[in-house]
Formats: structure tokens, sequence, C-alpha cells
């Protein structure tokens, strides 16, 4: 079972879409056991199924599998996630944001589906709705660096300078290490005329990627 879990990981993540870039983005920050979560109810064939699917990038026959499933069984949300990943692939975002939203009413702790709920909104140019669909997952999810910096990728979308400051240091407040979130805040510092502020985060962006970096050589020696 894990075996397969982790080919269904493995393929998600060869898309290049905002959602499947923000996965491979937060891989090293939890979002391995996330996923793995939303899979663990879902039978290993079917599961083989979805690998096989992915692979041959047959995203019109995944979806209606995965609609096939959710006829069957409504209530779980692993056949909206696998639904909503199938319809991003297709760049029908707005139908994959449906299936997403319906993913976090029937779980709404789970942090990596308001997150591809907001992608999705945002990848469907409505960023009014991602950020309110962010506001109620930070209900929840206060800790959640990937959230905070969702939200600061959104105001910055609407030009909002100073909400993204804010939700760009809360990400930083979660997790200082966190590199997207340095760069966002570079961003809206150089949009917002703070040069001196725009130099300070542009360094410590370059000070935690030579940490990373240097952490996963390490590991890669081991």
């Amino acid at each position: 079972m894990k075996r397969c879990a982790l080919l269904v990981l493995a393929a998600l993540l060869a898309g290049c879409t905002p959602q499947t870039m923000l996965l491979a983005s937060a891989v090293p920050d939890g979002t391995m056991t996330a996923l793995l979560s939303q899979t663990q109810r879902v039978e290993d064939a079917n599961r083989r199924k979805i690998v096989e699917l992915e692979q041959n990038r047959d995203w019109a026959g995944l979806a209606r599998f995965a609609e096939d499933n959710i006829k069957r069984d409504a209530h779980t949300p692993d056949w909206w996630m696998v639904a909503g990943y199938a319809y991003t692939e297709q760049g029908k975002h707005t139908r994959a944001a449906e299936c997403y939203l319906e993913a976090v009413r029937l779980e709404p702790d789970a942090s990596l589906g308001w997150s591809l709920l907001a992608q999705s909104y945002r990848a469907a140019g409505q960023p009014e709705r991602a950020a309110n669909a962010l506001n109620n997952a930070l209900l929840a999810r206060r800790d959640d660096a990937q959230l905070y910096w969702l939200m600061g990728e959104t105001q910055s979308d609407l030009r909002r300078w100073q909400p993204a400051i804010a939700a760009y240091r809360d990400a930083l407040q979660a997790d200082e290490q966190y590199l997207p979130a340095w760069r966002g805040l570079q961003r809206a510092y150089t949009e917002t005329g703070r040069a001196e502020d725009a130099r300070e985060a542009g360094r410590m962006l370059d000070r935690y990627t030579a940490e990373q970096a240097a952490k996963a050589k390490a590991l890669q020696k081991k």
C-alpha cells in the first residue's frame, strides 16, 4: 500500500500547473504526509488505476474515473481531490475549484485541499474568491506557512501590497525559512518602494537558500 501511495505522489508531482508546482515546492514542509493522507482511503487497485491514467496523461479519463467513484461514494474527500487534479490538468480550473471546495467541505482541517482550492481560484482569474477561501482556511490553520504565503500571493494578484506584506510576514512567523514567503516579501517591498527592506529580504532569502542547499547536499552524501 505504501509503495502505491508513493507512486501516486510521484505522479502528482510530475505536472507543471500552479497546483502541482505548489505541491513540489512544499514537499520538504510536510506536503508528502498531507498528500498521502488524501489517498489512504482509496483501494490499492484504484490507486494503480490513478497512476496508470496519470502516466498516460489521460486527464479526461482520470476525471471520469474519479467522477464514477464520486457517484458511488460522494462522502470521501479523496475522490474529490483526484477529480480536482484531473480537471486542473485539463485547464478546467472552475470545475477543479468546485471539486476542491467539496473536498474541504468534507475535511475542513486539510490545509492541502484549501491550498489547491485557492490556487484553482487564482488560475481561474478569481483572486477575491481565493482570498475568501484562505480566510476560511486560516480560521482553523493559523500555523500553516503555506496558507499565509498563498494569501500573500493572492493579495499581490490584487495589488494590495500592505495586506500581502502582512501575509508574507505571518508565513515567516510560522516558518522563518519558508523561501517562497521571502521571495514574495522581497517583491512586495520592491513594489512599495521600500528598497532597504527589499534588500534585507533578499539577503535572508539568499542565506536560507544556501543553508537549505547545503543541508540537501549533506543528505545526498548519506
